[in-house]
């Protein structure tokens, strides 16, 4: 920030005095958010391997009905395995090798009882038989479920989206970010008048002509959290190309309604200029083997890894609307480069716990700010993300509650992406920050990672102790503030408002000339060598600034 009024910085402080890692505000847990969000006993014991979902999904009555054959190794001896599955789907039977298990229900979780003893080591397959009317969607992608609609023609129009609310909304899975299948065939049924796109590539399309349905296989070669495998139903038309990226040729496909082809060729020209840009910054897309989709949804759209959906109109902004006001969110369909980006942070790099959720948000909030970067230049980049700012809120902390699938603030987004724009004028090389931003994408390939080895990450490779950094920014809600005053020719200064600890290097403009200091809590002083300056704040950096002359 460039200025901080006086009376909003003494509101801020006087509300926020006792405001270190605040706790969200009240919020009752219950059981289900325990078995939720935890690695439980009957979690714990098995690895996944592999998922092959199998479903018909018929538009004429909203149901779906099928199967999901759930692989795993067993890592230790148990009876009891649990599988998710939200009401008001029911799970019909569960099998493994020819026998009928018997199973308990408790709210979304099902117990499975294993009737074969489980050796350590070896592999397992279930089968689950399960179907009804999934949940619809009220308000997606933020309420998941299925959603139900129908294009221009009067034909079905049909997605899901999950994020938050889990992928068992509409399949039975070990619905927790901590394990994902080493690679997932979906097998999708839908009347033969409509056609299926979800993730992966198309492995077969088979024609039932017996019930005028059509089968479509799609084989993903890559480990996937469970909310980014999707169901895309509609008319579709197809149309591709190849680029030509850092580990060769990458199959780019786009799945639209019929009537849009042409609004599509033309607008879906920004995916080589995204694809340019994040492989610049974070390196290869992460999933050459299974290529790159952009599907057309009837919603907003959401990061489905190789299945990225989108629904933003064919128009640049956030439904034509510039969210940094700076004018370079007008360049850029916001939906093509944000949910794109989660390829790299989300998709390849996913949290374990949905209380690091910033690790897909913070960093893919400031990848929008390296594409305009990529493409305009640094200083338009800059006045993006400074934009972004007034959508902060400071409202509670940005990592979330773990164990109980609770999420941190909305902050995560803009506040996040501040954060990482802080950082790097902190470590003060580009080239640095450029490797390792292209260094986490390599350390932490297809892996699921807790944000805490992500913070060590950094610190370890910038030689900087950076847990200060990191308590300020991701669990408190305060705004760290650079308080100075002059004193004959020397500048006083300090970081209040701010965690123990916090001694973030600042660089400053003392009557235009600048200066990197390193403040504390303590006050230190330079010498200017001039009796009346002026002090300004980089605002690159996101703190306040307030001259205490007169305390």
């Amino acid at each position: 920030m460039k200025r901080f009024p006086v009376a909003l910085f003494f509101i801020i402080c006087t509300l926020m005095a006792h405001a270190q890692f605040m706790p969200p505000a009240t919020k009752v847990f219950t059981r289900q958010d325990s078995l939720r969000g935890s690695i439980t006993p009957e979690r714990v014991w098995w690895d996944l391997t592999y998922y092959h979902l199998n479903i018909k999904v018929n538009p004429s009555d909203s149901t779906l009905y099928g199967s999901n054959t759930i692989s795993y190794r067993v890592l230790e001896p148990a009876v009891l395995m649990q599988i998710d599955l939200q009401p008001p789907l029911n799970i019909i039977k569960a099998e493994q090798n020819g026998f009928t298990l018997n199973y308990t229900r408790e709210g979304n979780v099902y117990r499975i009882e294993m009737k074969e003893k489980q050796i350590p080591g070896k592999l397992y397959s279930l089968l689950i038989t399960y179907g009804g009317r999934p949940k619809i969607a009220a308000r997606p992608p933020w309420d998941g479920g299925i959603t139900w609609k129908k294009d221009n023609n009067g034909l079905p129009f049909i997605a899901s989206s999950c994020q938050g609310d889990g992928a068992s909304l509409w399949w039975p899975c070990k619905d927790h970010m901590y394990d994902e299948p080493d690679s997932m065939l979906i097998s999708v049924t839908v009347p033969s008048s409509l056609m299926d796109v979800s993730n992966g590539r198309l492995r077969s399309v088979i024609r039932n002509r017996k019930d005028k349905t059509t089968t479509y296989n799609w084989f993903v070669a890559n480990p996937i959290n469970n909310y980014g495998v999707n169901i895309n139903i509609g008319d579709y038309v197809h149309f591709s190309e190849v680029f030509k990226g850092e580990k060769g040729d990458l199959d780019c496909d786009y799945y639209v309604l019929r009537n849009n082809l042409e609004k599509a060729k033309a607008h879906f020209k920004q995916v080589p200029m995204m694809l340019s840009a994040f492989e610049h910054w974070f390196g290869p897309y992460p999933f050459y083997e299974d290529g790159y989709k952009l599907v057309e949804a009837p919603y907003l759209g959401m990061e489905h890894q190789s299945s990225v959906t989108y629904g933003n109109g064919y128009q640049n902004g956030y439904l034509g609307r510039d969210q940094s006001g700076s004018g370079w969110g007008e360049k850029f369909d916001f939906i093509i480069i944000h949910e794109s980006g989660h390829e790299w942070f989300a998709n390849s790099i996913t949290y374990e716990d949905v209380a690091d959720m910033w690790v897909h948000e913070s960093f893919i909030n400031y990848s929008e700010n390296l594409f305009v970067e990529y493409h305009y230049g640094k200083h338009a980049g800059a006045e993006y993300v400074l934009g972004t700012r007034r959508s902060i809120r400071n409202d509670r902390p940005v990592t979330g509650i773990y164990d109980v699938n609770f999420s941190g603030s909305a902050d995560m987004y803009s506040k996040g992406g501040n954060m990482l724009h802080t950082l790097r004028h902190v470590i003060g090389d580009d080239q640095k920050w450029r490797e390792l931003l292209r260094g986490l994408n390599s350390e932490f390939y297809h892996q699921v990672v807790k944000g805490s080895q992500i913070e060590n990450y950094l610190s370890e490779k910038t030689g900087m102790n950076l847990k200060p950094f990191f308590d300020q920014y991701l669990r408190d809600v305060r705004i760290p503030v650079f308080e100075y005053y002059v004193s004959g020719t020397e500048l006083n200064f300090r970081w209040n408002n701010c965690v123990p600890g916090f001694n973030m290097p600042v660089r400053i403009m003392i009557s235009g000339e600048p200066l990197i200091v390193n403040p504390s809590s303590r006050f230190s002083s330079v010498e200017t060598g001039k009796t009346t300056v002026s002090i300004v704040v980089d605002p690159d950096y996101y703190v306040a600034s307030m001259n205490i002359t007169g305390k």
